[in-house]
C-alpha cells in the first residue's frame, strides 16, 4: 500500500516534522528555508545607485552624500487605487535615533490560492498553478518576483507520491521562474473534510518600473494579448470527467515574468499589464473599461484562438473571450509603442498580437468588432463559468 498523508501529518510532531524536513524541504531547499524560522528572514542587497529610494532624514554630515543619491519618492503613488491582487509599499531600516537613515525599496507583495481540479491536467498540475500565479501577479505591477511562500491544506488520503509530484512541479517551475520558496505551512484534514489538496502561496517582488497599473490607461493607448487565449479553461474543462473531451491541448501555464521583464528592458512604454485569469479577456477588459470609465475597441479578428478552444466552445456554448488562461497577459502600452512591444511578446509567443485600443473616455464598456465591421458589446461573463478552474 502506497504511503498516505495522515492526520498526524499536521500534528506538529514527528510526523509533521518528518513531512516538513524530508518532503517539503527535500523540494525546495535553500538557504533561508533551511533556517526553518516561522517567517522568513529576508535580507535586501542595497545598492545605492540601482535599487533604492533614500528620503532624507536627520543624516548630520552624511546630508550632501545622501542628497546627491535621492530620487524624488512619493509615498502617495502607493496609496492610489490600484485594483490587483498586488500592494506596492516600502521598507524602513532605521539605524540609530540621531542619524536614520530610511531605506525605501519598491516592493511588491501578493497572495492566491488554489484549488483546481483535476490536480493534473494537460500542461500543468495545481504545484504548476500555485507558483505561476503568484509570480504572474507580480511581474503585472512591473515587479521583479523574488521570493514566495507556500501553505498546503491536506485532506487525510492523499498518497505521498502525489504530494511529492506536486512538490516537485513547483520547484521545477520556481527555478524556472527565478524564484525561491522560503516558508510556509501545512495542514492536514480529516477525510471528506477537503478535496485532496489547496494551495496558497504569496509573494514579494522588486518593482523594475514604478507606475504599471491601471490608473496609468488613457484615451489612445494601445491593447495587445501575449498569446492566443483560452486554452487553459479549455483544457480544464476538457479533462472534468462529467465531460471527459479527448484532446491533445495544453494548458497554457507559464510564469510571465521574463516577457514583462524584456519588455522593461527595452523601454517600452507600459501603462499597465494584467493577466487573464478567472474569466478571461472578457473580464480583464471590462475591468479596465469600467474602472477607468473608458471605452475599448477589439478587433475580433486580431485574436487568436486554437481550434481546439473554438471546437470545445461551440460543444459547451462557452466564448473563448470568457475562458480562464493561466500563462497569457493583456498590455496596454502608449501610442507608438504597440510596434516594439508586439516584437518581443511574439519572442515569447508567435500569437501575440495587437488587439486594440482605448478609443473613448466616459463610456465604461467594451465594443467586439467582427471581420465584417459589425460591432457588438462584449460584456462582463455571467455566472459562475466553470468553478475549481485554478
Amino acid at each position: 500500500m502506497k504511503k498516505q498523508i495522515l492526520l498526524s501529518h499536521g500534528g506538529g510532531g514527528e510526523e509533521m516534522n518528518s513531512l516538513i524536513n524530508d518532503t517539503i524541504f527535500g523540494a525546495f531547499d535553500n538557504e533561508i528555508l533551511r533556517r526553518a524560522n516561522d517567517s522568513a528572514i529576508l535580507n535586501f542587497p542595497l545598492d545605492l545607485d540601482k535599487n533604492f529610494d533614500i528620503i532624507s532624514a536627520n543624516f548630520g554630515d552624511k546630508t550632501d552624500y545622501f542628497n546627491e543619491k535621492s530620487q524624488n519618492f512619493d509615498i502617495s503613488n502607493l496609496n492610489g487605487q490600484n485594483k490587483t491582487d498586488d500592494m506596492n509599499f516600502n521598507v524602513q531600516n532605521c539605524h540609530n535615533k540621531k542619524n536614520t537613515q530610511i531605506l525605501c525599496g519598491n516592493l511588491a507583495f501578493t497572495t492566491d490560492s488554489f484549488v483546481v481540479t483535476p490536480l493534473f491536467f494537460n500542461g500543468g498540475d495545481i504545484g504548476k498553478i500555485a507558483v505561476c500565479g503568484t509570480v504572474n501577479d507580480l511581474a503585472m505591477v512591473g515587479a521583479k518576483p523574488l521570493f514566495l511562500s507556500c501553505a498546503f491544506i491536506i485532506e487525510e488520503g492523499l498518497e505521498i507520491d502525489t504530494f511529492e509530484r506536486i512538490l516537485n512541479s513547483m520547484a521545477k517551475t520556481a527555478k524556472e521562474a527565478g524564484v525561491k520558496i522560503v516558508c510556509g505551512d501545512t495542514k492536514v484534514v480529516p477525510r471528506g473534510s477537503g478535496d485532496q489538496i489547496f494551495i496558497n502561496t504569496s509573494g514579494i517582488g522588486q518593482i523594475l518600473k514604478v507606475g504599471v497599473q491601471m490608473d496609468c490607461v488613457k484615451k489612445g493607448a494601445k491593447v495587445l494579448v501575449s498569446g492566443d487565449i483560452g486554452r487553459h479553461g479549455a483544457v480544464i474543462m476538457a479533462a472534468r470527467d462529467e465531460i471527459s473531451v479527448s484532446t491533445d491541448l495544453k494548458s497554457d501555464c507559464k510564469p510571465l515574468n521574463a516577457a514583462v521583464t524584456e519588455l522593461l528592458k527595452n523601454d517600452v512604454k507600459i501603462l499597465a499589464l494584467r493577466d487573464a485569469t478567472r474569466g478571461g479577456l472578457s473580464a480583464v477588459l471590462n475591468e479596465f473599461a469600467q474602472h477607468l470609465n473608458c471605452e475599448i475597441s477589439i478587433r475580433e479578428n486580431d485574436i487568436k484562438v486554437a481550434p481546439e478552444v473554438l471546437g470545445i466552445c461551440e460543444l459547451l456554448g462557452f466564448e473563448p473571450y470568457d475562458l480562464a488562461n493561466e500563462g497569457t497577459f493583456v498590455a496596454f502600452v502608449e501610442d507608438g509603442d504597440e510596434t516594439k512591444a508586439l516584437e518581443i511578446l511574439r519572442k515569447f509567443n508567435e500569437n501575440a498580437a495587437i488587439i486594440g485600443e482605448v478609443t473613448q473616455n466616459e463610456k465604461g464598456r467594451v465594443i467586439l468588432q467582427n471581420a465584417y465591421g459589425t460591432e457588438r458589446f462584449l460584456e462582463f461573463p455571467k455566472g459562475e463559468l466553470l468553478p475549481r478552474i485554478c
